[in-house]
């Protein structure tokens, strides 16, 4: 495995996105979140995984429990990550929410705590005070952002008066704009861009198609995975597995391999068995060429220019 090291944090490369333990809209059941999810978290760490990234948002705090439960006894392996869900983020509901979500973890300290969202009604100073509070008093290591546009996390930091640490964003092949301004930032500062939907929710497997699309409701309700799009993202996925024949890599692997390359990036694709969480984990180590960067580049604006 392979880490990025940026403002005293060490985080993998590639981490676990938690958000389908207990969310039954993924449709993985009681079953997935009693058994699957903490086997995924202990294999993650055996692996070499330890950034897990969970919210309190996720099946409304029932991720963060399965990873609290997951992490017993090896808590010290593992660089966790939640967020705090932006209603009303005024400094004694950040506190009591900060607090509530360390306990569900079952831990004394959040690694790094994420504003999920821009609040639309809270002044950013109110919440970023808050934040620096929870630091002083040692409940939070660090503090990220997620889904920030650039000039947002620069006033993040502005109004934290100190370094935010991270912003969570999507991020893949086909949603690869965060590269031309997040990630030149991030290297720039030492800073972390955490993509996460790397594998676009599956798109990337190759596994849909016109005629077998997916029955879960959160793709198929989806505009990523209507027949039209899948049909256009074909070439992109034939790129992919193309690029990664030589290597004996899937498509998915190259895909994330893709991020990799990305200084001060990390990705968090979630995962629904021990051997996908393992096929994740070994693109750490696949290097892509310039001339796969080139060839993948180019499938990406033929996927727009059609």
């Amino acid at each position: 495995m392979r880490y990025v090291e940026a403002g005293g944090a060490r985080l993998s490369v590639i981490g676990l996105g938690t958000w389908q333990f207990g969310s039954t809209e993924w449709g993985y059941g009681d079953d997935y979140a009693r058994s699957v999810a903490p086997a995924l978290v202990r294999k993650a760490l055996d692996l070499g995984i330890n950034l897990i990234d969970t919210a309190e948002i996720y099946a409304f705090g029932r991720s963060e429990k399965a990873v609290g439960e997951a992490l017993e006894g090896r808590r010290e392996e593992a660089f966790i990550a939640t967020k705090l869900f932006p209603v009303l983020p005024i400094a004694p509901v950040v506190s009591w929410r900060a607090h509530a979500s360390a306990a569900r973890l079952r831990t004394d300290h959040l690694d790094l705590y994420q504003l999920h969202w821009p609040s639309p009604h809270v002044p950013r100073g109110q919440t970023m005070s808050a934040l620096g509070r929870l630091q002083h008093e040692g409940l939070v290591k660090h503090v990220g952002v997620s889904n920030y546009v650039l000039q947002g996390w620069k006033d993040a930091e502005a109004a934290l008066c100190s370094p935010v640490l991270s912003n969570q964003v999507l991020f893949n092949l086909i949603h690869p704009s965060p590269q031309h301004d997040l990630v030149p930032y991030a290297q720039r500062t030492g800073r972390v861009v955490i993509a996460y939907s790397p594998l676009a929710q599956g798109l990337f497997s190759g596994r849909y198609d016109a005629t077998h699309r997916p029955t879960g409701a959160m793709r198929r309700l989806r505009p990523l995975f209507g027949a039209g799009r899948v049909e256009r993202v074909k070439r992109l996925v034939a790129e992919l597995a193309a690029v990664g024949k030589t290597s004996g890599a899937t498509s998915s692997q190259v895909a994330l391999a893709w991020l990799m390359r990305k200084p001060n990036v990390v990705a968090i694709p979630g995962a629904s068995r021990v051997e996908q969480l393992e096929q994740n984990a070994a693109a750490a180590d696949l290097e892509l060429t310039d001339e796969d960067d080139a060839r993948l580049e180019s499938a990406v604006d033929a996927f727009y220019a059609t």
